[in-house]
């Protein structure tokens, strides 16, 4: 028997929970890519503002579809409202860690994150199950 199969498996099955833990997941790679960008490179934090949104997009697009995937309907509902918790968790922790008030950023992130969120879940929901 392989001892792998006796360790015990984590499943996550609210919809929501799940998106999360996979969108934190992919914001994660991203931000580990982008400092590795900004260290190997001459490129500054400050000019990667546009690349800060496309990983909140693909996060949560990420996201959306585990989401999506775990809900089997209404793919677009539980995509948008994880986009939506995504920013909320994203500025909360802003603004707890550096003082980073609710602005314009803000409010572009959730123009991304929740349309990304809700094509995600879309797109989750038709997924074929393996």
């Amino acid at each position: 028997m392989n001892p792998i199969d006796r360790l015990p498996r984590i499943r996550i099955t609210s919809p929501l929970l799940s998106g999360i833990v996979n969108a934190f997941m992919w914001l994660s790679v991203g931000a580990v890519l982008a400092s590795l960008v900004v260290a190997m490179t001459s490129i500054t934090e400050q000019s990667l503002t546009a690349a800060t949104f496309l990983i909140h997009g693909i996060a949560s697009l990420f996201g959306g579809f585990s989401s999506g995937k775990r809900a089997n309907s209404k793919g677009w509902y539980y995509g948008a409202i994880l986009g939506a918790i995504y920013t909320a968790i994203v500025v909360l922790v802003g603004f707890l860690s550096f003082d980073a008030g609710i602005g314009k950023d803000t409010a572009v992130m959730l123009s991304i994150a929740v349309p990304a969120g809700a094509i995600g879940g879309m797109v989750g929901v038709n997924a074929k199950r393996s």
